[in-house]
Order: C-alpha cells, then structure tokens, then sequence
C-alpha cells in the first residue's frame, strides 16, 4: 500500500505519518521510487502502537522513541525489561538530593525486594511524593501508606500474570506497553470513582444552567438531555 493507503487504513493523517517517519517512530517503507515508497500490515500495526503512546499514553516523540526501542531491543531479563519501560517514560529526572530514610522504611515495612541501587529512581521519587503528603498534613486512609503499598501489590500481581510466558516479544509488549498504558486508565479510574463516592456520600448538586447554550454537532443531544434528565 502506498502512504495514502496506510492513513486511510490506520486512521492517522498523512502529515502525521510523516512525522513518525521523520522521528524514527515508524520503519521506512520499500522504495518504489525516488518519491514513492510501499507499506504493508506491519506499518499499520507500528502506526497504532505509536498513535496509543503518544495519545493515551500522553508520551512524546522522544518518550515514545525509547519506549519502541525497549520494544524492538529488549533486554534479557524481565526484570531489566520492566525497568527499561518505566525508564523509558520518565519525563524528568527524579527529585535530587532527596532524604530516602521514609521511602525506605515504608518499602521495608512492605517486605518488597526491589533494586535498592542509586539508580532506582522511583525511591526517590516515593520520598518526594511523601514528603509533600507529609508537608501539606494530608489525612491518609485508614492504615495508611502500608495500606495503600498493599493495594499497589494486589494490582501488581493481578498484571504481571496478564504476561505470557513465550513468545518472548508478546511478553515485552505486554510488560512494556502495560506499564506504560494502563498507569493513565487507572488515573482516569481514580478520579471517576472519587466522583462516583463524592455523589453518594454528598448526593449530586443541584443542577445548573449552563451560561450559554452548547454548540455544534452536541448541542441538540446535550438539550434533550437536561430535559429528560431526573432533577435531584
């Protein structure tokens, strides 16, 4: 298929295509010609792995680079493999010259065996985030931190056992690209639950007005819909 076909069948614009090509994210096609190139599945496939990275998963083009290159040249243990994709997705460095004395009591605490180099830059990163809980006097869950590492664990073993064994490239995938998709959906969960818990515990608002009527394609769904919809 030449360019045209593969927007068509991947659904991403041409110019962007091109973008991908241009960054290194997609793989050259076949020269036809000087100016005319042919793609197949495999590029339809890589189009959507990229799309996913850099629209859900809210990477950009250099993230998403080494991302696909933990993909495409995975270390030799699972292990390396999951810390190179969560590698892979830092947007910044980890907070320097941090005091770990928490963030480790609490990894002790838990009886997790992890890296414990200088190089795990997600200690660092669980002492900084306690010590802005710890600074803004924030109420924790009943249990509290160990609770919710427990929480962590459960999720952690419910998706480590969604990696299959063999081949060894769906096993990177799936480790990789879990590691890197599912963070954001769980996110998204979090904050719908909150609102979900808010309702019943608060009930829901009294509704209001919008300051000027909606527009566009929406905007006859969004009438019907504050008229048919049960006032509180």
């Amino acid at each position: 298929m030449r360019i045209a076909e593969l927007s068509r069948e991947s659904g991403v614009s041409i110019a962007t295509i091109k973008f991908y090509l241009r960054e290194g994210l997609l793989h050259p096609g076949v020269l036809t010609s000087a100016t005319q190139a042919q793609y197949d599945q495999a590029h339809v496939d890589r189009v959507a792995l990229i799309r996913a990275l850099m629209g859900p998963g809210n990477l950009g083009a250099a993230q998403t680079a080494r991302v696909l290159e933990v993909i495409d040249h995975p270390p030799a243990d699972p292990t390396s493999v999951l810390a190179a994709a969560q590698y892979a997705v830092r947007s910044h460095a980890a907070p320097a010259e941090e005091n770990l004395a928490a963030a480790r009591a609490l990894i002790s605490r838990l009886g997790w065996t992890i890296d414990d180099s200088p190089q795990n830059e997600d200690i660092a990163e669980l002492a900084h985030a306690l010590r802005a809980v710890d600074d803004a006097g924030i109420l924790l869950v009943d249990g509290g931190l160990d609770r919710y590492g427990r929480w962590m664990e459960e999720i952690a073993r419910v998706e480590l056992a969604t990696v299959p064994d063999a081949p060894p490239e769906a096993a990177v995938r799936q480790a990789v690209l879990g590691s890197v998709l599912i963070e954001p959906l769980m996110l998204a969960l979090r904050r719908l639950a909150h609102q979900h818990v808010t309702v019943q515990r608060y009930g829901i608002p009294a509704e209001r007005e919008p300051a000027e009527p909606p527009s566009g394609a929406g905007a006859t769904a969004s009438a019907a819909h504050s008229r048919t919809s049960p006032r509180s």
